[in-house]
């Protein structure tokens, strides 16, 4: 009977922690709607701390921070300035500046051209959103993405 305790015990706390989990994110979008604001880059104090999932941040990685995708979206972010674009994975919680929506690792940055002026105004796309039972729901950049693979595919490389 002694052995059965602590394993109640453990499962309540869990479920506990659980609970309280989804209270905290019980804001999340995971309508897979386009959204836009500014986007922002992980500066190099942020190199190989862990982020919201776990792991630590990889520079040259395709993470992202967002305060309101959940964790493992996959997310089309376009640079409005430039057009350039990228899929980045949600696997950081942030940014906490005002009117940022999206923070992306420094070569990500690289290729949506905003390390210069460390800013850009963005559209973010969600590609695919993993939903509360498990299931993972098609987002506005799902369409795009089959298409660029696509048109990849039909010219032979």
């Amino acid at each position: 009977m002694s052995t059965a305790l602590p394993a109640q015990t453990s499962a309540s706390t869990d479920a506990g922690q659980a609970s309280a989990k989804t209270v905290h994110h019980a804001g999340l979008d995971r309508s897979g709607k386009t959204r836009k604001g500014k986007a922002s880059y992980y500066g190099r104090k942020f190199y190989t701390k862990k982020m919201a999932d776990g792991t630590p941040m990889d520079p040259q990685s395709n993470a992202a921070a967002s305060k309101t995708l959940p964790l493992g979206t996959k997310a089309r972010v376009t640079n409005l300035e430039n057009g350039s674009s990228e899929v980045v994975e949600i696997r950081d919680r942030g940014p906490y500046v005002k009117n940022r929506i999206v923070d992306v690792s420094p070569k990500t940055a690289d290729k949506l051209g905003l390390k210069k002026d460390g800013t850009a105004p963005v559209e973010v796309k969600p590609v695919e959103i993993p939903q509360p039972d498990g299931s993972v729901k098609s987002g506005t950049g799902a369409a795009e993405t089959r298409h660029d693979k696509s048109t990849v595919g039909s010219q032979g490389f």
